[in-house]
Formats: structure tokens, C-alpha cells, sequence
């Protein structure tokens, strides 16, 4: 292993010799309670990474969680947000609706080629979506787990390098909620409830909206006003009917509709970081918008030792985004003295149904058997021109999905001390495409079909009542598929599937005495032709490649409460990934083995320490403070490495005076003011294209909790 890995790889054995006992979860105490008694205790982390709740250190894989309260303190109001506060996981984005491209442990798509790309799958409480839409609001969530390593076996649709498991809250037999407003700079503001309870002896019911907005941070060059106004509106309602003591449905309605996002185009001239001022017309992206609706029906009935349980589901999803081209990059890169349009729909419905039968929670055995079913109908429509001219021809695509799986997992002991865990999954898949490129010719179709199995197989030992040691091998598989870009038959020739092979050693500790809670694991992965869109951005032509790929890497993460009221979460990796194979004759140029992966730092880390302060002076007052430092390593702007992207800390606070259920907050963003890149294309020496983030901000908010 490189020897740069050796500090990391130590500090993670270090934990393993400590000797301590499990503790039972600490009950949930009011805010204003700050006794050593009540807060003296972190909770065990419960999970429902494999479809049942189980503690997380039972689970034979990395799984970082994200609760509810982390979230809220760090004002984390998107799944990107929170991702990117995640140890090994790695994001970037163009600002516009759907194109959010996650890696988990370096490996993900290396350009995505399509809006349903399923290197790590997204499920919303049994549901799936596409990752892409990883903008979602963490609206009234319960908790995100980001699941590591190929988890094509429980999660399917592929999810070769991870998953991300969203929990939202559930209805309760009892009557609460929270209210919630914010404001801010820059035009930032937000308005949350939510009101859950009884509605009768059988029914309960919960609704969760919110209200959010801001002005964008880039600025039209020429007045110096916002380049659109951000707005996203998110409601969910959802309804619990217990049956009988053994039977229960739950059904839930999702609504989301996000408008004014478009991708960013800043200039940056000799190796200068892109600007936040570019030259464009305004108005053209203020009708931009992303809607996502999401319906389902959970049905559970309990037998003798065991639970069968239905997930049926309906996903819709609506976008269309204008993306106006800077003129100056439209001058230096072209010569052209104009405004380039970019006019895309995407739109989408998916039905999946999903039943299985399990064990019960607790049970001594673990195991899982299900079958399952997906069916997609998607539209990806382009087109483009210079504003006073007519526009290019209409470029059409249309997908469908059809896939069937049956999968199980099992976990079963082999001792009092250790365990060995197998997972499989076959699955079916049939994939249609129809193009039609504007040319009067007859339209392109093509068809797919494979069928293919992934898995994993684990073993875990308790070396201690409080700390477990695991290792495991996985494989994923990622289906071939074809381009959402494609301009003629040649381009819209498939890309073959991806086969993803995993290792990971690790251990898992919940310390009572410490008062500590501590993982780590070390992780080799290797792709065989990961899916890579290569982007020509002179001729502004793309083209659908694959190439194989290899990560290797450690992390190590842990939460402390030293104190009754203080509370320390640290999390720090170190990822080595590269091209392994020469790729030629690629648009924008060859990608040579050892190349970096884009946007993959080798070092990332995250610090956040949690207080809360009684004010015996004021009563039951305390004074409850929040704060977060973020730190990315550099890392390359494509494949061919034209680039490095600089590294870059990100420093966010949260001050509040809190009695009972209320609070009043202050809150700072970026408190550093670091521009940070978001995304960069290489034009050539002297020009790049890119956007930097939205710099330092802050606010004021208050709430109530009931």
C-alpha cells in the first residue's frame, strides 16, 4: 500500500485494543434539559441499511449516518449539502437541474452520460430516484445513511459504487411538529412546518412544506444584478393506518418544484479561478425548472417470526433548463460576438414494486429474500441557436427501462463471536432507445438486454461487546446503456457495462466509557469500463467511452462527547484513484493510465463540534452553538488532468438561545469568504470555464419545536 496511507492506516487500528461494553440508546431529553444524566450519553446509531433496523456497527460494511439534529444544526437543506460533509464521499455539480454527479470512495460515473446513471442509488424510504437529483430538500428527514461499497444486492439498479438510504419522519400516535423561518444576505430566505399526530384510532397522519429561496450568487456582468432568483418549494404528506396489531400501510405524497437553477458558465483567463460575473442577457433562465413527485404505498404484516412487506411506487419528474453560454467565453474561445442558447427538456416516469419477506428486528438471525420490479419511461430532448437566428434542429430522445430482479441476504452466525454475511441478486434488464437527430431521416432505434448478478459476501467478528471487526468483498455490475446527447447514430452506439470489484476491511466501535463512538475502514476498488463522457469544448461535440478504473483508500471517522453538553464529530479520508488503461482518440484529448479521477481529492476532512450551555442566570435559557469546518484537498478538473482544482476550507457557524422547544439562531456561511470551484473546463492555456460557489453569507432564524 502507499506509504503516504501509513498515518491514516495506524490511526485506525489504534481504537481496536480499548475494551468496553455496549450501552442502550440514551431517550430523546428536551433542549433546555442539561443535567450530566441526560446528555452524558451519545446514542447507539440504529440503521436500516439492509431493509431492517439493526445497529449500525452489525453491519458488515462502511455506513456513514446523518441525523435529523446534524442536519438542522448545519442547516444542511439538500442531500448535496450533506454529502458533501461526508468522509469519502465526493460531488460536483453545474448549478442546473439534474446533473449532479456523486462518487463514493472515488468511484461514480467519470463524466455522467445520462440522468440515469445508478452508480449510487437513492432510495427515499424504500423508493428509487435518480441520483442526479441529489438538490433534493432534506425536508422533515429522520436521517441519511450513505451506504459504501457495490450495493447492487438489497438496493439494486445497479448502485456499483454506494448507496444513500433517506429516512423521513414517520406519523406518530402523538401531537408534534416544529416551525421554522429564516432569513439572510443575499436574498436568502426560508419558511418550514410540519404537524404530525392521532387522527383516530387506527389513522395518524404527518405534513411536512417548505419555502425556500435566494438570490443567485453569479451576477450578470453588465448591472450587476443577480443572474436569476432561486426558488424551491417541497411539501410531503404522508398517512399511517395500522390495520391490527400486525398489519400496517402507510402511503405518501412528495411534491418538489425548484426553479431558476441553470448551469454556470464563469471565464477564467490564464490560469485565473473562473469569475461570479459573466456576460449574458438576463431573463432567458428565470422560467427554469426541476419538479419531482413521488407516490407511494408501504404495506407490512407481521407472521410468526417474520415480516412481509410491499413498496409500490410512482416517481414523476419534469425539467426543463435554458443554459445561456457567456459571450465571453463565446468570443475568446469562438470569435463569435452573440448569445448561444441551450434549451433542454427531461422529463420521466418510473414504476417499481418491490415485496419482500424478512426477519423481524432483533431477531438472533438476520435475513432478507425479495423480487423486484422497475419500469422507466424517459424523454431527453436538446436544442440550441444564437438568439435572432432560427434554432438548430430539435435533437429527441427516448428511453425505456424494463428490469426485473429477485435478491436475499443472509447473516448468519458462526459462533458466538463471528458471523459471515451472503447477499445475491440476479437481474434482468431490457433497454429501448429511439433518437431523432432533426434531419428527416427514419429514426434510430436500438435495443439492449442483459441479465447479470452482483453480491457480497462479509465476515465479522466481535473482538469486544462494544467493537466488531468486519471484511468484505462485493461486486457490482453497471448496465450498458446509451448517451441522453447523442446527435447521430454514430454517437448514440452503446457504451458497455461497467463490472465493479470491491474489498474493504474495517472495524465498527461504540465505547461506553469514552463516551465515544468511532469507524474506520480501509477500501480497494477496482472498475472495469466505468462510463465516461468525453466533451470537446471547442468543436462542442461529446462522445460515450468507457475506462477502467482503480481507487484504494482509508477512512476514519468518530463522534466524542467528552463533556455532558459538548459533543466533537471528526471524519477524515484519503482516496488514491486512477486511470488504469490508456484511453485514445477521446474528445478534448487521451486519458492516460495513472491520470487522476476528476474531482477526487486525495485528502478531505470534516470537524464539528456541538455545545450547548445553560445560562442558570437567565432561567432555563441556554446558549447553543453549532460550528463546522470543512477541508478539500486539490484534485483534477477532468481526466485528461488539464487542471488541478485548489483545495479549500469551509468554516460555518451556528449561534442560538434556546428555552424549551424554541430558539433563536444566528448563522454564517463560509465564514472564510473561499471562492471555491465548483467545476472547471479547459479551453486551452490561457481560458477555462467554471463557476465558484456562493462565498460568505449570513442570517438570522428562529423556531419552535412542539
Amino acid at each position: 500500500m502507499n506509504l503516504r496511507m501509513t498515518p491514516l492506516a495506524l490511526a485506525l487500528l489504534l481504537p481496536l485494543p480499548t475494551l468496553a461494553e455496549s450501552r442502550p440508546a440514551r431517550p430523546a431529553t428536551p433542549a433546555a434539559e442539561t443535567t450530566p444524566e441526560s446528555v452524558s450519553r451519545l446514542e447507539t446509531v440504529t440503521v436500516t441499511a439492509r431493509h431492517g433496523a439493526e445497529q449500525a456497527k452489525e453491519v458488515p460494511f462502511g455506513i456513514s449516518v446523518i441525523d435529523g439534529e446534524t442536519l438542522e444544526s448545519g442547516r444542511l437543506q439538500s442531500l448535496e449539502s450533506a454529502l458533501k460533509n461526508t468522509p469519502s464521499v465526493d460531488l460536483s455539480s453545474f448549478g442546473s437541474t439534474v446533473n449532479s454527479n456523486i462518487r463514493i470512495r472515488g468511484i461514480g460515473p467519470l463524466f455522467q452520460v445520462g440522468n440515469d446513471d445508478s452508480s449510487v442509488g437513492l432510495n427515499i424510504d424504500g423508493v428509487s430516484l435518480s441520483s442526479a437529483h441529489a438538490s433534493l430538500a432534506t425536508l422533515d428527514v429522520e436521517r441519511l445513511e450513505v451506504l459504501k461499497g457495490p450495493q447492487g444486492t438489497l438496493f439494486g439498479r445497479n448502485s456499483s459504487a454506494g448507496a444513500l438510504n433517506v429516512v423521513t419522519r414517520k406519523p406518530t400516535r402523538h401531537t408534534e411538529g416544529y416551525l421554522r423561518g429564516e432569513v439572510g444576505g443575499q436574498g436568502q430566505h426560508l419558511q418550514e412546518a410540519a404537524l404530525g399526530g392521532e387522527l383516530s384510532e387506527q389513522l395518524s397522519g404527518r405534513i411536512a412544506i417548505r419555502n425556500s429561496g435566494a438570490d443567485h450568487w453569479i451576477k450578470i456582468a453588465e448591472s450587476g444584478k443577480p443572474y436569476s432568483k432561486l426558488k424551491d418549494l417541497a411539501f410531503r404528506s404522508s398517512l399511517l393506518w395500522d390495520l391490527s396489531p400486525a398489519t400496517a400501510a402507510l402511503f405518501t405524497a412528495e411534491y418538489q418544484h425548484a426553479k431558476g437553477l441553470s448551469s454556470l458558465m464563469g471565464v477564467g483567463f490564464d490560469g485565473a479561478r473562473p469569475s461570479d460575473r459573466i456576460d449574458v442577457e438576463p431573463g432567458f433562465t428565470d422560467d427554469n425548472k426541476r419538479v419531482i413527485e413521488r407516490y407511494s404505498a408501504e404495506i407490512s404484516h407481521d407472521l410468526a417470526g417474520s415480516r412481509l412487506i410491499s413498496v409500490t411506487s410512482l416517481v414523476r419528474t419534469d425539467n426543463e433548463l435554458i443554459n445561456v453560454n457567456n459571450r465571453d467565453v463565446l468570443r475568446a474561445a469562438y470569435g463569435i460576438d452573440g448569445t448561444l442558447l441551450q434549451h433542454e427538456w427531461d422529463d420521466e416516469r418510473v414504476w417499481s414494486q418491490d415485496l419482500r419477506w424478512q426477519s423481524l428486528p432483533d431477531a438472533d438471525l438476520f435475513w432478507v429474500a425479495g423480487v423486484n420490479y422497475y419500469q422507466s419511461e424517459r424523454g431527453a430532448d436538446r436544442r440550441e441557436g444564437f438568439t435572432g437566428q432560427p434554432l438548430a434542429p430539435r435533437l429527441s430522445h427516448d428511453f425505456e427501462t424494463d428490469s426485473h430482479a429477485l435478491y436475499g441476504e443472509i447473516t448468519y452466525p458462526l459462533g458466538e463471536r463471528l458471523k459471515i454475511t451472503g447477499g445475491l441478486r440476479h437481474t434482468w434488464d431490457r433497454k429501448t432507445y429511439k433518437g431523432d437527430y432533426g434531419t428527416g431521416q427514419a429514426l434510430d432505434r436500438r435495443r439492449l438486454s442483459d441479465d447479470y448478478s452482483t453480491g457480497r459476501i462479509a465476515l465479522s467478528y466481535a473482538l469486544t461487546p462494544a467493537t466488531n471487526l468486519y471484511t468484505a468483498l462485493a461486486r457490482g455490475y453497471k448496465s450498458a446503456g446509451f448517451s441522453d446527447d447523442a446527435d447521430s447514430r454514430d454517437a448514440s452506439a452503446p457504451y458497455h457495462a461497467a463490472i465493479t470489484r470491491s474489498a474493504e476491511v474495517g472495524f465498527k466501535s461504540e465505547l461506553e466509557q469514552a463516551n465515544l463512538l468511532i469507524n474506520g475502514a480501509l477500501f480497494h476498488t477496482k472498475v472495469d469500463d466505468e462510463h465516461l463522457l468525453a466533451y470537446d469544448v471547442l468543436t462542442r461535440t461529446s462522445q460515450t467511452t468507457n475506462a477502467d478504473v482503480r481507487s484504494r483508500g482509508a477512512e476514519l471517522e468518530g463522534r466524542w462527547q467528552p463533556l455532558g453538553n459538548l459533543e466533537v464529530a471528526l471524519s477524515v479520508s484519503y482516496i488514491d484513484a486512477i486511470i488504469t488503461k490508456d484511453v485514445y482518440g477521446v474528445n478534448g484529448g487521451d486519458v492516460d493510465a495513472g491520470n487522476r479521477l476528476a474531482d477526487i481529492p486525495r485528502w478531505s476532512g470534516n470537524l464539528s463540534l456541538s455545545h450547548r450551555q445553560p445560562l442558570a442566570s437567565l432561567g432555563d435559557w441556554s446558549l447553543n452553538t453549532y460550528v463546522n469546518y470543512r477541508s478539500v484537498g486539490k484534485r483534477p478538473n477532468d481526466q485528461q488532468n488539464h487542471l488541478d482544482l485548489g483545495s479549500y476550507g469551509k468554516l460555518d457557524l451556528r449561534v442560538g438561545l434556546g428555552i424549551g422547544g424554541a430558539e433563536i439562531y444566528l448563522w454564517g456561511d463560509n465564514l472564510l469568504n473561499d471562492h471555491y470551484e465548483l467545476y472547471t473546463y479547459y479551453y486551452g492555456p490561457s481560458l477555462s470555464i467554471g463557476a465558484p460557489s456562493r462565498g460568505r453569507s449570513a442570517g438570522a432564524g428562529i423556531q419552535w419545536h412542539f
